[in-house]
């Protein structure tokens, strides 16, 4: 019975030990492939200068553990959201439209599923926006351009690795130091405020030395004048009106409209843009964009102006 004993007595002390933690994710830079989500296509690319409205919601699947499209780890309690086309990870502005409560979150995932939707946000991100649990709300997102250089400069990237460029090798180069010829000390002065800026008292940054912000951003709320807006949807805009109205007819039903934008001075090109709406609910705009997309126009999204 000893030997039998001292097997359970082991067995009852490794269930007590402190449990291993578990693997963080490794996050890495991604633009990734054309895939099809929600019955439609989606082309990421990456833009460092993205502003766009919408409609964003809270994410469903809020189960913290799971990976993310870049190889995070999702938490609902960070400030987190997927985007169908960014690059990951980027940090965004987020303004709730209709609060005017304005927050950074940081993209890692891809979604949301559901077409008219723009921005899928964490629990904790639609909580700090005024969301509520389940609804949805007018946004205004930006990228926030160096921080998310940063971002992209500092983790693994697969899909566009840096150029070697192998260097010619150096043969023993002889030199001497010559005296500076007249006029040469603001040249000499301005070396050195190069290598030394406190010298002169200089306190600016250089380029490029922004700092990526951390993978768990601060639960930083600012508030901005509240703006909501119509909802509509925009199908495309083309360079030529007969183009537009045959987009319109391929629409016929869905109330689409042609809008002239720009064209009013000398040598001015116009363009035209073809939309529906404006829509009295988010509901409303769903069923108009559903139309939409079983016209074929799979590029119409909903945005609020």
């Amino acid at each position: 019975m000893r030997p039998v004993l001292a097997v359970l007595v082991l067995a009852a002390l490794a269930g007590c030990a402190p449990r291993a933690p578990q693997p963080q994710g490794q996050p890495r830079y991604l633009i990734g492939q054309p895939y099809q989500m929600g019955g439609t296509w989606s082309y990421p690319r990456e833009n460092f200068s993205l502003v766009e409205t919408g409609i964003a919601t809270i994410a469903a699947d809020a189960r913290a553990g799971r990976r993310t499209a870049n190889g995070e780890v999702h938490d609902p309690s960070a400030l987190m959201a997927a985007h169908r086309t960014l690059q990951m990870p980027a940090l965004l502005a987020v303004t709730n439209l209709e609060t005017g409560l304005r927050l950074e979150v940081r993209v890692n995932d891809r979604g949301p599923a559901q077409p008219g939707r723009v921005l899928a946000l964490s629990r904790r991100a639609g909580q700090l926006l005024g969301m509520r649990e389940g609804g949805t709300a007018q946004v205004r997102i930006e990228v926030v351009g160096e921080p998310s250089r940063a971002l992209a400069a500092g983790l693994p990237n697969t899909e566009t690795p840096p150029l070697e460029i192998a260097a010619a090798p150096l043969a023993a180069v002889e030199r001497e130091t010559l005296a500076p010829p007249p006029g040469a000390i603001q040249a000499a002065r301005l070396r050195q405020a190069r290598q030394f800026p406190g010298a002169t008292g200089s306190t600016t940054a250089s380029a490029g030395t922004t700092s990526a912000p951390p993978l768990r951003l601060p639960e930083r709320v600012t508030r901005v004048a509240a703006t909501p807006g119509q909802l509509w949807i925009e199908t495309a805009t083309f360079s030529r009106r007969d183009m537009a109205n045959r987009q319109v007819a391929r629409l016929a039903g869905l109330r689409a409209r042609v809008d002239q934008l720009g064209g009013q001075g000398r040598g001015a090109q116009p363009s035209f843009r073809v939309r529906l709406g404006p829509f009295a609910s988010v509901a409303e705009a769903d069923r108009a964009l559903e139309g939409t997309l079983r016209a074929g126009v799979s590029e119409a999204r909903i945005l609020v102006d």
